[in-house]
């Protein structure tokens, strides 16, 4: 009886609404893990290999002594089914996110070694060893991933699934700075065309939150590269007589995947840009006039990874002018354009529930109402929006908007980077990718606690947060306040304090879950 929802769902589908259950008991380990248990009796494979990355998913962000999800998830990483290992080892992966545990890190990298395991199986596995590692830098699983990438054949290379190692290798030295160029060094020795996209994409990961000037200078001198092959193939073209249209057609094709492959760095480096940008205020709005250009006169690889970029540069923070560019783009004639557009301003917006842009998608639903993949993309994108009923953000930056989540922005970085090849990925069978985005879930709520950690209901103002950097004596720190009694939501650039002298707080920044202790000189 329970499972009668599911029946309708076939294949691939099953595999992705089985593990929607993860979401819906996000972190309720106890109570989850028991609703999901009935669903790893199935007789169905993907039914069951669902379940599996719904366990890791319930586990994502959450320390459990008991480690449950590698007591259930250890034993299918071998199996000789593909759906098994793709489910445990993704659920491994976001269940010890950011926990450098090599226990897991030696389970998963055992399991390359077993069987013949497919492309999308050594390809996730690697991701999910970086994203365990997320920027640790951890040497062992370093030479692991590049032995990996070296044993692959060109053709193995070629894959789409090719670029998550490029990306694990990336996650492994995220925001480490210059610690990634000997590795940079090690990649020289790679086949292209994923010699250079992982070379990008590792230095940008490396600088990813600091802003450096230098980097974003040498990420757009790339997007700026031009690849001549494609012009004399495109004259060649032009003298071929009529009769040819046919072959002309399939030559474009292979001319445009070939394009796509030969320039997959330059979306990397776009995307490169929004990743060390991120981080300030100025940078950001800098990133943003450069990407007006190049979605004006870049090629059209750059044209369908700037969405993206704008998504990663603006996440679950809607303003105006980079909803009203997305929406614009969501109506290109170039279908990969509109696909990335739509789930970049689901990204823009999640968990905001912003009316203007829950009333753009509206729209985009009716326009797009004939065409399967669009709408798809919208529903993604309105799910995002209401994401938590509006108390959720997917935004890797806390305390003030100061300190930078890797593991966050790890989930983030491997749906964006997933969408590179969107028609092959997320509109293809690989839909459940989008599960990564589960790393960064956060609430955005603020929620007050005593000492001995009960809700202590407390006013507090919530306004704009003034930045006092600098300034002399006990300057204003908000702007425009409210009273409100926690807990409360604050939005993207919003900032709490206490509106009574009745408790201290015990940390400087007023945010997530914050421990109150009584004031000791307080006179009502």
């Amino acid at each position: 009886q329970d499972t009668k929802w599911l029946a309708k769902y076939k294949d691939n589908g099953l595999l992705s609404a089985t593990a929607s259950l993860g979401l819906i008991v996000l972190w309720d380990v106890d109570g989850g893990l028991s609703l999901i248990d009935k669903y790893l009796y199935s007789f169905d494979d993907n039914m069951k290999a669902g379940a599996l990355l719904a366990c890791g998913i319930v586990n994502c962000g959450v320390q459990n002594d008991c480690d449950p999800a590698l007591a259930l998830l250890g034993d299918y990483v071998s199996h000789k089914d593909t759906p098994f290992r793709v489910g445990s080892i993704v659920g491994l992966g976001l269940a010890y996110a950011g926990t450098n545990r090599d226990d897991v890190i030696e389970l998963i990298s055992n399991a390359l070694r077993e069987g013949n395991p497919s492309m999308e199986v050594i390809s996730l596995a690697c991701l999910s060893i970086g994203i365990i590692a997320v920027g640790s830098c951890n040497a062992d699983v370093s030479t692991t991933l590049l032995s990996i990438l070296l044993e692959r054949s060109e053709l193995e290379l070629k894959d789409h699934f090719a670029k998550f190692i490029a990306l694990a290798i990336g996650l492994l030295f995220l925001s480490k700075g210059e610690a990634v160029e000997p590795m940079l060094e090690s990649l020289k020795v790679i086949n292209e065309p994923l010699r250079s996209f992982a070379t990008v994409l590792a230095e940008c990961c490396a600088y990813a939150g600091t802003g450096n000037v230098l980097k974003v200078q040498r990420m757009l001198h790339i997007c700026s590269e031009h690849f001549e092959n494609k012009d004399e193939k495109k004259e060649g073209e032009k003298e071929s007589s009529k009769d040819k249209d046919k072959d002309k057609d399939k030559d474009k094709k292979k001319e445009d995947e070939t394009a796509t492959q030969n320039a997959a760095h330059q979306a990397a480096a776009v995307l490169g840009i929004a990743m060390i940008a991120m981080g300030e205020e100025i940078g950001s709005e800098m990133a943003l006039r450069s990407f007006g250009h190049l979605l004006r006169y870049g090629e059209p690889v750059i044209k369908r990874a700037v969405p993206l970029a704008l998504a990663l540069l603006s996440v679950s923070n809607p303003k105006l002018n980079i909803i009203d560019t997305l929406s614009k783009f969501s109506h290109d004639a170039d279908h990969e354009v509109s696909y990335n557009s739509i789930f970049a301003m689901g990204i823009v917006g999640a968990g905001t529930n912003n009316a203007r842009l829950a009333a753009m998608l509206r729209q985009l639903a009716v326009y797009h109402g004939k065409d399967m993949n669009n709408l798809f993309m919208v529903r993604l994108a309105q799910g995002l929006t209401h994401l938590g009923k509006g108390t959720m953000t997917l935004n890797p930056y806390h305390s003030d908007r100061m300190l930078l989540c890797r593991v966050s922005l790890a989930g983030l970085l491997t749906v964006l980077v997933s969408l590179f090849d969107v028609k092959q990925t997320i509109i293809g069978k690989y839909h459940y990718l989008l599960y990564f985005l589960a790393l960064a879930i956060q609430p955005r709520m603020l929620v007050t606690f005593d000492e001995s950690l009960r809700p202590l209901p407390v006013p507090v103002r919530v306004g704009q947060a003034v930045d006092v950097v600098g300034q002399a004596g006990k300057p204003k720190t908000i702007t425009g306040f409210q009273t409100h009694t926690t807990p409360v939501l604050l939005a993207y650039g919003e900032r709490a304090e206490l509106a009574t002298e009745e408790y201290l707080t015990l940390t400087p920044v007023l945010e997530g879950f914050a421990i109150l202790q009584k004031n000791p000189n307080y006179v009502p």
